[in-house]
């Protein structure tokens, strides 16, 4: 079975409580290589480590049918920043 876009996205609303959530094919369609942007008041005071790690856990199934997979996560401050 293959991971989806939606897969992800769902899991991430869930799991980390994600208010914005973007994600990218680009394994050129196969799904095996994904791009992703979180958006989560849980991020809030946590470094980056902590806040890849909480994304990891939370995709924990995900990844391990996946090629390659990057991420970033940004607090709802920090988003609004960067628009």
């Amino acid at each position: 079975m293959s991971v989806t876009l939606s897969d992800i996205e769902q899991k991430l609303k869930e799991g980390v409580g994600a208010t914005h959530v973007e994600v990218k094919d680009v394994s050129g369609g196969c799904g095996s290589s994904f791009e992703v942007l979180v958006v989560s008041s849980q991020f809030e005071g946590k470094p980056l480590l902590q806040r890849h790690r909480l994304v990891n856990r939370c995709l924990a199934n995900e990844l391990e049918k996946i090629h390659a997979f990057s991420q970033k996560t940004v607090t709802p401050t920090e988003w609004d920043q960067k628009k």
